[in-house]
């Protein structure tokens, strides 16, 4: 029978192996290229959104101050998952520490919430501007605004921070991760006894969560769509006014849902391959922040402004 070595993290070094994906022979260098230009498109794309809402003084403005939150929660999940990711495919590396294997995860888990709570900021914004649209800058004032982006990650660092409190004096039988990167469930499913706590917290959490971020989401958009109609009925430029407003909002919230679920689909079918799977939840990871700068600057007039302004200020100030 082998023996299993049982391990308190707390009392002694513990290295994981991340099982990754199976590469191919020789498909380590590509994967790696697509893996580093996927990055690179989320950095320059999020990036340039940051740099031109913090520039451009008409941007500061409650829409885009929340947009700069998600740009700033994209990098984080994708900056957790890529590097590493990227190391694996050029050198095959799969080993990680406790430490950084628990602040991996801590990183995805605060993404995957905050990304929720948000985006629940943000439709309440949306519906401040466009039911209440007189009174909206007496309602959302700066303080209320940073107090609404506050809360948004307070939330989220709260009920992380919970979870992963768990993990304390958890005693690990195991060392091999069966999994592209680190997560909560990942990591105790080493653990030499069962955790039900930690389950139920989880699933509740997980549950709770999402059912109270979509009835706020939808709550909004019902009144925005109740008062959209009927102002539209006498001025149609403000029906028309309503949707261009709230459109990239939506959009990017049923993006990451659609993300979202490719992981549970996937995983609720046993015939579908190992690398499905993990691939599966690396979209999540990697798609919403590649394509919401995108979203963003198509659909905002004003924010697709200011990054034709910003390139040819710096092409003006080359000649």
């Amino acid at each position: 029978m082998e023996n299993v070595s049982v391990v308190s993290p707390l009392r002694q070094p513990i290295v994981f192996e991340l099982e990754g994906f199976y590469i191919p022979p020789g498909q380590g260098p590509f994967l790696f290229f697509l893996a580093l230009f996927t990055y690179v498109v989320v950095l320059l794309g999020n990036g340039i959104v940051l740099l031109v809402i913090i520039m451009d003084k008409s941007l500061h403005r409650p829409m885009f101050v929340m947009v700069c939150h998600l740009v700033v929660c994209d990098l984080l999940g994708a900056t957790a998952v890529l590097p590493r990711l990227m190391m694996h495919f050029l050198t095959g590396q799969k080993r990680i520490g406790y430490g950084p294997a628990i602040a991996q995860a801590f990183s995805v888990h605060t993404y995957g919430v905050a990304v929720q709570t948000i985006l629940a900021a943000m439709a309440y914004d949306r519906y401040i501007a466009v039911c209440e649209p007189l009174r909206y800058h007496a309602i959302m004032t700066s303080a209320r605004l940073h107090s609404c982006c506050a809360l948004a990650w307070l939330v989220a660092l709260i009920l992380i921070v919970v979870l992963f409190s768990f993990h304390t004096n958890v005693a690990l039988c195991g060392q091999t991760i069966q999994h592209v990167y680190c997560s909560n469930r990942v990591i105790l499913n080493l653990a030499c006894r069962p955790t039900p706590i930690n389950n139920i917290y989880g699933l509740c959490m997980t549950w709770c969560l999402s059912t109270g971020m979509f009835l706020i989401i939808a709550f909004s958009y019902i009144r925005i769509l109740s008062a959209s109609l009927r102002q539209g009925r006498t001025d149609s430029s403000v029906r028309s006014k309503a949707f261009q407003t709230c459109v990239s909002h939506l959009v990017v919230y049923v993006l990451y849902e659609i993300a979202a679920m490719a992981i549970i689909v996937s995983h609720r079918f046993p015939s579908a391959s190992q690398n499905i799977k993990k691939f599966s939840s690396i979209l999540f990871i990697i798609v919403p922040p590649a394509l919401n700068p995108i979203i963003y600057g198509l659909v905002s007039k004003d924010l697709r402004a200011g990054i034709l302004k910003l390139f040819k200020t710096r092409v003006h100030h080359k000649h």
